[in-house]
């Protein structure tokens, strides 16, 4: 019975694999298809010219620097107010604490079209009632950014919560008895234990933005970001162009990935080994 079960444990893992890697590598050997159509079905032979038409085309390479810009802007202000929200969250208690982390959460479950749409209105009649032209209240990438932190940030906060929840609060304590002001607790105390949740909450932030159209559509102005650009290219035929731009997409964030997973692993060396050595400590000084 214990073998059939890891037999159909191993079974459904491969699976798994299969159902979320075939479509990237799919999508992946279309950018060496020498074939118009994005697909390597029939296969016409290697090439890498489309990597040279996706270098040529500048608006795509247009669109790909708005979609940075917008995604590093939105992890940058989304790290800052999740991670804000959630240690304010973490500090209060009763029904402040209910409706604060209800407002949050809120976000997330209002439908992208609906902060797309809301965000424009909202901006374009504060711009009509001030009454002047100043750029801030016109549609462009910056009410995207806007947009996007709507949402993004809660999911944020989300990781940071989870995070705090290993906290020792009595850590805080004890660096306040022995004289720290709350500013230097922050920095050195809460902040490090805070890191890896703020890490990664910067990666799904970035990650979400790029990915996003929505909000993107109703807020860009006249600016192209990249999902924009592909739904454009729908209504004329997508090119293997395309694919080429998300073959090196996928290979920075294999890179990131491994490069992060590094990191990671060296740093739980260096802090089983300063618990270690702390443990020994206590132990000479019993």
């Amino acid at each position: 019975m214990h073998k059939t079960r890891q037999t159909l444990a191993h079974v459904y893992m491969v699976l798994f694999l299969i159902f979320m890697l075939a479509p990237l590598i799919v999508m992946s050997g279309a950018a060496f298809n020498d074939s118009k159509l994005p697909s390597i079905v029939p296969w016409r032979g290697w090439t890498t010219m489309w990597f040279s038409e996706m270098i040529a085309d500048e608006r795509m390479m247009w669109a790909f620097a708005n979609t940075l810009w917008v995604a590093v802007a939105v992890a940058l202000i989304s790290v800052v107010i999740g991670t804000a929200s959630a240690i304010v969250i973490n500090s209060i208690a009763g029904r402040a604490r209910t409706v604060l982390y209800g407002l949050m959460i809120s976000t997330i479950l209002i439908p992208g079209v609906v902060i797309g749409i809301s965000t424009m209105i909202l901006w374009t009649k504060m711009g009509n009632a001030v009454g002047t032209e100043f750029f801030l209240f016109n549609p462009g990438l910056h009410l995207s950014v806007l947009g996007q932190v709507s949402y993004i940030a809660a999911m944020v906060m989300l990781l940071v919560l989870a995070r705090l929840q290993s906290f020792d609060a009595g850590l805080e304590e004890a660096a306040l008895d022995l004289g720290a002001s709350h500013a230097q607790v922050m920095r050195r105390i809460l902040l490090p234990h805070l890191y890896p949740a703020i890490g990664a909450g910067a990666a799904v932030a970035f990650f979400q933005s790029i990915e996003n159209f929505n909000v993107t559509q109703f807020t860009r102005g006249g600016a192209d970001t990249l999902t924009v650009y592909v739904f454009s290219k729908v209504r004329a035929g997508i090119t293997p162009t395309i694919n080429a731009l998300a073959f090196l997409l996928i290979c920075v964030t294999l890179v990131l990935a491994v490069i992060y997973e590094i990191n990671r692993r060296r740093r739980a060396r260096i802090e089983a080994a300063r618990e270690a050595e702390a443990r020994r400590a206590e132990e000479a000084m019993l």
